[in-house]
């Protein structure tokens, strides 16, 4: 799932990657 969330994070900004990648 990394590597979805890379994907992901890379429409989001740094704080809303943080925010996903921690309750993910």
């Amino acid at each position: 799932n990394h590597e979805r969330i890379k994907l992901k994070l890379k429409g989001l900004s740094p704080v809303q990657y943080r925010t996903q990648a921690l309750p993910t």
